[in-house]
């Protein structure tokens, strides 16, 4: 079962920037065994059936993970009733979507961004922006009547990722005395190049880029824009790419 279990954990890990957990508890063998395999396991509950469940996450994603009675295999899945309806979602959203949540928006928050927007608009997003990326400028523009509309506030946090030209640019951004309007003029002016990159770019401001960009990495993401917004239900939720039409009532609400 073990061999089965690391076939499935094959797929959800194959992107790069997994954090892998902290010491071991004193986990069963098969649980043991799925950490060292780079999942993180956030609590426990208890499962129909006989079974021990372990809420843990891995690549961002919550991960239910089901221990036989003998304490010998470890099922990774989702446990479904008999009218087919999820045992997995309650113990997964409270053990770990939850905290997960709060624990990013506070890694966001603390992140060197750029404001557009109101700060008092009730609702606010995060992207990680390149600004010679130009589905971040279609973001830009697609997001304009919210945020001009005061329902919005987007916060770019600032990466220079995409070419040479590109944290020359941000740190320019940055740097700026008005970086909000820095940030508009480019984002208006981005077909012909927009802001001229810095030469230099000062410790402070590369330190600034360095750790927006492994923050970027580690929440799973190497292409910009990727956006983070609060669903309905307060759960956090990633966007990666220009967000299509439907998706940006989702990820703005209403119009």
């Amino acid at each position: 079962m073990i061999k089965k279990s690391r076939l499935l954990l094959a797929i959800v890990l194959a992107s790069p920037g997994i954090v892998l957990a902290q010491a071991a508890k004193n986990w069963p063998a098969p649980i043991k065994a799925l950490e060292a395999q780079g999942v993180e396991v956030m609590g426990t509950f208890d499962a129909p059936g006989g079974l021990k469940g372990y809420a843990a996450m891995a690549q961002q994603r919550p991960l239910a993970i089901y221990l036989t009675a003998d304490g010998k295999q470890a099922i990774v899945g989702t446990m479904v009733d008999a009218k087919g309806d999820s045992l997995s979602q309650e113990p997964l959203d409270r053990l770990v979507s939850k905290p997960m949540t709060l624990k990013t928006w506070n890694q966001l928050e603390k992140s060197s961004w750029i404001a557009d927007g109101s700060k008092n608009a009730p609702r606010v997003i995060y992207t990680f922006t390149d600004p010679n990326c130009p589905y971040c400028n279609k973001f830009w523009n697609d997001a304009q009547p919210w945020v001009k509309a005061g329902k919005v506030q987007v916060r770019h946090v600032l990466v220079g990722i995409l070419m040479d030209s590109s944290a020359g640019k941000a740190a320019a951004l940055l740097s700026a005395a008005d970086p909000q309007a820095a940030l508009a003029q480019h984002e208006q002016q981005h077909a012909s190049g927009g802001v001229k990159p810095l030469e230099q770019i000062s410790v402070k401001v590369r330190a600034q880029l360095d750790a927006n960009e492994a923050l970027m990495q580690q929440l799973g993401s190497s292409a910009t824009p990727t956006t983070f917004y609060k669903d309905a239900s307060g759960k956090l939720q990633m966007v990666q790419g220009a967000p299509s039409a439907e998706m940006l009532l989702k990820v703005l609400g209403p119009r």
